[in-house]
């Protein structure tokens, strides 16, 4: 009984410290577009003036520039869990909110290569969804209120704050020992943000394939007519 309240307990401060990391992304530490589309010129090599561009840019290279993306998160999030990892126990919460930010921003680094820049409340939805979709959230009751951002926003990172916190006090049961912690949370925070990275790569690439059909169908009719 006293390991099951146990449990209870770290689960509701691991879902209140990843809300709050997730909230923290989506309202203070959001990647800036502007420079993240002067990254994907100058580092990355891609030939485009607006995100819009990204939609003549042969699917390869953006494949190749997500995955560089995934990879670079996944390395920060495994420094950052090695270096909390050393206080054991006591920094798991700081780690899960850092470790939200990162896979957040992660993601929004994913919206952006594929063309969705969250100008609108359709775009800051889709992000939330790719997001959903990355933590294997169900979301089709909130759908609903997908029209209305400042509501949908909010339970849909509650929705992924629960799932996550599951996951997250069955698999960090290790970092209760400091040392071991530290290699614990290395490995951990690298294949969290591998795994959410990856699944939510692939549901912005679904969407943007679907987008540049119907790009491709109405310049077709332009053409024609």
């Amino acid at each position: 009984m006293a390991a099951e309240e146990k449990k209870s307990w770290l689960r509701r401060r691991a879902e209140g410290a990843i809300s709050r990391g997730l909230t923290r992304a989506y309202q203070t530490v959001k990647v800036d577009p502007d420079r993240f589309l002067f990254q994907l010129r100058a580092a990355y090599g891609l030939p485009i003036a607006t995100f819009r561009g990204v939609y003549s840019v042969e699917m390869s290279r953006l494949d190749d520039v997500a995955d560089s993306v995934i990879r670079s998160g996944m390395k920060l999030a495994a420094a950052e869990g090695a270096g909390f990892g050393l206080g054991g126990f006591l920094t798991i919460m700081p780690d899960l909110g850092i470790l939200s930010a990162i896979t957040m921003r992660t993601i929004q680094k994913l919206s952006l290569i594929y063309g969705f820049e969250l100008n609108t409340d359709d775009e800051i939805a889709e992000l939330w969804i790719a997001a959903a979709s990355a933590a294997g959230v169900d979301i089709s009751r909130e759908l609903l209120e997908k029209e209305v951002v400042n509501r949908f926003v909010p339970k849909v990172i509650q929705r992924i704050a629960a799932r996550a916190s599951a996951e997250v006090v069955e698999k960090w049961a290790g970092r209760l020992i400091p040392m071991t912690s530290s290699v614990i949370g290395c490995a951990l925070n690298y294949y969290f943000v591998r795994a959410w990275g990856r699944r939510a790569s692939a549901h912005f690439r679904k969407k943007h394939v679907e987008k540049r059909a119907r790009l491709a169908q109405e310049q077709e009719r332009l053409t024609a007519g």
